[in-house]
């Protein structure tokens, strides 16, 4: 079992990412990621179009594409292989996958692009 990590408060911690929904507009195959991994494009309504590099290769591109995701948006960009990913799309580990493979987390209802999670 691992170790549970520190209370910490919702103020210094939550309240400081900025955490919004987005919808994925494109998807291809990252050829220059260390593991298998997607380019995403994600809509982000008056936030702009964020690009990632994220682990949802379990999935196909068309279950991806249209899908509604949330992104952390004001973290550091990071270099993916070749590419800038500016956006964290959240997710959960896939069902008996390699840890860091993922399912994308999305609401139960269309919401709106650019919507904050709370």
């Amino acid at each position: 079992m691992s170790e549970e990590k520190p209370i910490v408060s919702k103020e210094e911690t939550f309240d400081k990412l900025e955490i919004r929904l987005g919808r994925v507009i494109s998807v291809e195959l990252e050829p220059t990621a260390s593991k298998k991994a997607y380019r995403l494009k994600v809509d982000f309504g008056k936030f702009g179009i964020k690009t990632s590099v994220g682990r949802f290769a379990h999935h196909s591109p068309e279950e991806i594409l249209n899908q509604l995701v949330l992104g952390i948006l004001n973290f550091e960009p990071r270099q993916i292989g070749d590419v800038i990913s500016e956006a964290l799309i959240l997710g959960v580990q896939y069902p008996k996958a390699d840890s860091g493979e993922a399912t994308f987390i999305t609401p139960a209802a269309d919401a709106k692009i650019g919507g904050k999670l709370f």
